[in-house]
């Protein structure tokens, strides 16, 4: 099981994943970590919330049904920095090649976790990114385990 990080809470993360289940569990998950969760099931939906919510971390899910999480991770850091805050980025994906995950790295996300979720690296992943100063995460070094 998960251990308790104490980098997570206070955290606002905004999950986007179209499974029910993983939307669930992870904002179980992260409440009882003590950070503040949304949870959607789509790009659109995330959009929506973005601007009210001002998320610390985007958690995506890369197939969504109404575009993917490619193509959506730009949207939000828009939006973020119309607001001036910058937000890392974890990839949630069953794409698991290489390829893959030197894609999610490219197109910006900060960590390319592959599903089924290790709910322990997902934790110390969002700690992780938490600690980190602004700015700092978002043009780190990429290596073959994100960007550092």
């Amino acid at each position: 099981m998960y251990t308790q990080s104490t980098a997570v809470k206070g955290l606002r993360l905004l999950v986007v994943d179209d499974d029910a289940d993983t939307r669930q569990i992870l904002n179980i998950l992260f409440e009882l970590e003590g950070a503040k969760v949304i949870a959607v099931a789509s790009a659109s939906e995330a959009l929506e919330v973005i601007s009210q919510f001002k998320p610390d971390i985007l958690i995506s899910d890369i197939s969504l049904p109404d575009e993917s999480g490619y193509s959506l991770l730009p949207k939000v850091r828009g939006l973020m920095a119309a607001q001036g805050k910058q937000i890392p980025a974890i990839a949630l994906t069953g794409y698991a090649r290489e390829e893959d995950r030197i894609y999610a790295f490219a197109s910006g996300f900060q960590t390319h976790l592959c599903k089924p979720i290790n709910l322990d690296e997902l934790v110390s992943e969002v700690a992780s990114l938490a600690e980190c100063e602004p700015g700092i995460c978002l043009t780190g070094e990429l290596t073959s385990q994100g960007w550092r």
